[in-house]
């Protein structure tokens, strides 16, 4: 609201003649201080004073205190910009103003509820701007035309959690001009034209219902040409075809191919085929982390960065920023206004529910992305078959940008258009179903590429120990790292001058991480490579049994493998909660209970997983039913891997095989992992599922990981 002074345009003057009268007589003998507004005021204060003290306070007497701390504030503001005043009229009147605002502060300390009607932004109700323009014609001024009030905006959902990390700030400021590209946008308006007046969503929704059985919903895709990858890595043809659609112009895809068949290394590709970067990828959080090591992997020449919590080691400059659902509503913001060329959303069924809040943020960081850039590119990444519930893709459709709310959108718009027919006509479902499916949908499973892929092959599923407890075991990992060189250390000096070398004495670090792991055997308290182990497989098992209960509901049945009880507890809870059925095998089952398990997994559709421990049940099972395995926790030996792979690479297998194998980045175990790899050869004899004595390959690994901590750790020393 304007000032009350700036509108005494004119005194009211009272109806009628020249002045004269009684009631003017009475208007000229007025006391100086009985005029203008501050006399008003302080009526109404002494009534909003007397109201108070009868609680509760009604409505009107809110509306009254409200309007007259209003009009106080406004009349000093007024006061002292008033320069034809002097100054001993502006400190009285200040004076009086100052009384009033004081009296409304001891009322509204009696009424704290009336605290949020004194603040700056306080909503001023219809009722208290008409209440306001009667006073100021009591005061003998003009009311102002108040403008229609506008509607308060809709809050944005998860506004109040939204942070803007550093390093987003300088690069917007080192790069300010994004102005938008208006040729998607052109792309976008197609209008029908035949088919105006035509719902046209649900036909082309029961178009993939009513297709039949067995017609394939992948697009036509080209040969695939040569694609330059990092050297030691190779594309498989059918990940290849989608690159090279890529290159060639194709800009959407909802890749839907079963897990084990490479979607994020075609992502990644295809992002550098239509050169996409900055890319944005959304992923749950079980896999953010293998997401930045296949940037490495497949594209070493661009620069990861993953958000974690508000984002305060963001690389804002990074070529693929990598955030998932769960935080996504804090980074929304900046994210849509970084200038991505493609956006990348993993397990993309996630977002199906169109009304849940990481749809909502997903779909309007698409449409950011696709109101600045032209043709974007934009994947869809799930597993999930496309006819199980095909209005679950209303959402994916949305995020491709080839439908709105209401009716198809640009090409598909126009492709139905060219069909000739309306969905009254006969042909239309199947012509209808084809258009969706030329837009970019690509599904093959494994037995459609079997030629392209190994019957078996392990699978690394990095993943980020957050939180406490990742600070608790990277902590316990230096403590350990310490010990060890304390021990090298003391060492060195017993052998003397004499025994000053350069670099490190492997000879005698072997020595000292064979002390310590005789040590670690022989006690049972403190922290050791053992309990430090087992401590990281509890930190995992949530994120395992994530992933696998992921698995379950892209691809079916599901082996889950694991070390120790308590981490086969945390998994079948996990899969409760999601209303997973679950059956599981331990070693301290009775024969009968055993069988009636596996038979239960092996047989009933709704058990969809099978917990496993990795001791008791590495042998002797046939659980070739499924074809997806998950190591929770890894072993001492590759011997003890490959046995539970067997489990399901066996005879009456009729898929390839792929075991996760979940590694807890950044810790001892990814050592252990590459120690057990490295050593592959040695379990060889294993691989046709016989039992092997192979305890001095463990011994071995155990050795090696506590060995590499040891030369990391004095590595670190020198260049410190």
């Amino acid at each position: 609201m304007a000032g009350a002074g700036q509108r005494r345009s004119g005194r009211a003057r009272p109806a009628g003649g020249p002045r004269g009268g009684r009631a003017d007589e009475r208007r000229r003998s007025r006391h100086p201080d009985e005029e203008g507004i501050i006399p008003v005021l302080a009526g109404i204060t002494r009534e909003v004073e007397n109201a108070v003290g009868r609680a509760p306070t009604r409505a009107a007497v809110r509306t009254k205190f409200q309007v007259a701390a209003l009009l106080v504030r406004e009349e000093r503001a007024r006061v002292m910009a008033d320069g034809d005043l002097s100054q001993a009229k502006r400190s009285e009147q200040l004076k009086r103003l100052e009384g009033l605002a004081t009296l409304l502060a001891r009322i509204a300390a009696r009424d704290t509820s009336l605290l949020a009607l004194l603040s700056e932004d306080a909503r001023v109700s219809d009722a208290a701007r008409a209440y306001r323009a009667t006073v100021l014609r009591a005061a003998g001024l003009e009311a102002p035309e108040e403008p229609e009030p506008t509607p308060p905006p809709a809050p944005v959902p998860g506004a109040e959690k939204r942070v803007v990390p550093r390093s987003a700030i300088a690069r917007q400021m080192a790069n300010p001009f994004l102005a938008p590209d208006f040729e998607a946008a052109a792309e976008r308006l197609a209008r029908p034209r035949r088919l105006a007046g035509w719902e046209l969503l649900e036909p082309l929704f029961r178009s993939f219902e009513d297709a039949s059985p067995g017609a394939p919903a992948c697009m036509p895709l080209p040969e695939p040409r040569a694609v330059p990858t990092p050297r030691g890595r190779e594309l498989m043809r059918h990940q290849a075809q989608v690159v090279a659609a890529a290159a060639r112009g194709h800009r959407t895809f909802l890749l839907a191919d079963e897990p084990g068949l490479g979607k994020t290394a075609q992502a990644l590709l295809a992002a550098q085929a239509a050169d996409a970067f900055p890319l944005l990828v959304v992923v749950p959080n079980v896999v953010k982390t293998n997401w930045a090591h296949e940037v490495g992997l497949w594209t070493p020449l661009r620069r990861a960065t993953v958000v974690h919590g508000d984002g305060d080691q963001v690389d804002a400059f990074a070529d693929v920023v990598i955030v998932n659902y769960e935080i996504l509503d804090r980074h929304v913001g900046w994210l849509g206004d970084l200038g991505f060329r493609g956006m990348v959303v993993d397990e993309a069924h996630f977002i199906k529910n169109k009304t849940s809040q990481r749809s909502q943020h997903v779909l309007a960081l698409s449409e950011r992305i696709r109101e600045r850039t032209a043709r974007p590119l934009l994947m869809a990444l799930t597993g999930t078959p496309l006819i199980n519930d095909i209005e679950d893709f209303r959402a994916i459709w949305q995020y491709l940008g080839w439908i709105d709310d209401e009716k198809p959108l640009g090409r598909l718009m126009t492709a139905l258009e060219e069909t000739g027919l309306t969905p009254a006509d006969r042909g239309f479902s199947a012509a209808a179903r084809a258009a969706v499916v030329d837009m970019g949908i690509v599904r093959r499973r494994k037995v459609d590429v079997v030629a392209d892929i190994p019957a078996r092959r392990v699978a690394d599923l990095p993943v980020e120990l957050d939180g406490a407890v990742g600070r608790s075991i990277r902590a316990a990992e230096e403590v350990l790292a310490r010990r060890l060189v304390g021990r090298y250390r003391a060492a060195l000096e017993a052998r003397g001058d004499a025994a000053v070398v350069d670099g490190v004495d492997l000879e005698l670090a072997r020595r000292v991480a064979a002390a310590e792991l005789k040590d670690s055997s022989d006690k049972a308290g403190g922290e050791n490579v053992f309990t430090m182990v087992r401590r990281i497989g509890q930190a995992k098992a949530g994120l395992a049994a994530d992933y696998a209960a992921q698995l379950a509901r892209n691809v079916g049945k599901v082996v889950f493998f694991a070390k120790h009880v308590d981490v086969m507890d945390t998994a079948e809870q996990t899969f409760a909660d999601r209303g997973i059925g679950y059956a599981s095998i331990r070693g301290d089952q009775t024969p009968r209970v055993r069988e009636k398990n596996i038979t239960a997994f092996t047989e009933d559709p709704d058990v969809q997983v099978v917990v496993c421990s990795l001791t008791a049940a590495g042998v002797g099972l046939n659980l070739q039913v499924a074809s997806n395995l998950v190591l929770a926790e890894l072993s001492w030996t590759d011997a003890e891997q490959t046995q539970a792979i067997d489990r399901i690479h066996r005879i009456g297998q009729s898929e390839p095989v792929t075991a996760w194998r979940v590694i807890a980045a950044q810790t001892i175990d990814a050592k252990i992992a590459e120690l057990i790899d490295s050593k592959a050869g040695l379990a060889a004899r294993a691989l046709d599922g016989a039992a092997v004595e192979d305890g001095e390959a463990s011994t071995d690994v155990q050795l090696d990981a506590l060995v590499s901590l040891l030369t990391d750790a004095l590595a670190a020393e020198r260049t410190a």
